[in-house]
């Protein structure tokens, strides 16, 4: 039963070609919103908490902060609406998944940026 999805998976599901970035990054997701008849291009900077699942079913949460309240959202990799993703920084963190950045709040909310 596994080969059967591993294989139905390889064969129809579309991958995307996403650079590689990981939680603590601040990225730019740029995906396509369809309305009715009208199709337009929206975007969401934010960092990443996490990264999580494999192969096709791997997702990874965006953080930004709208005003005074922080706003997630989660995005499937493979998600076909995604036109393109642009790393902005590259943040230096000790963990895979950031959940305690959620309690942070103003200068305490900064992530270091890795040295390249």
């Amino acid at each position: 039963m596994e080969e059967l999805i591993k294989f139905v998976q390889s064969e129809f599901v579309t991958k995307n070609e996403l650079p590689e970035f990981s939680a603590g990054d601040t990225i730019t997701v740029f995906y396509e919103i369809r309305e009715g008849d009208k199709v337009r291009t929206q975007f969401f900077r934010g960092v990443v908490i996490q990264r999580k699942g494999v192969a096709s079913s791997e997702t990874f949460t965006i953080r930004k902060m709208s005003g005074t309240v922080g706003v997630e959202r989660i995005f499937p990799v493979n998600l076909p609406s995604i036109q393109k993703i642009e790393i902005n920084k590259r943040g230096k963190v000790r963990r895979a998944r950031i959940f305690y950045f959620r309690g942070l709040t103003g200068k305490k909310a900064r992530i270091t940026e890795k040295r390249r």
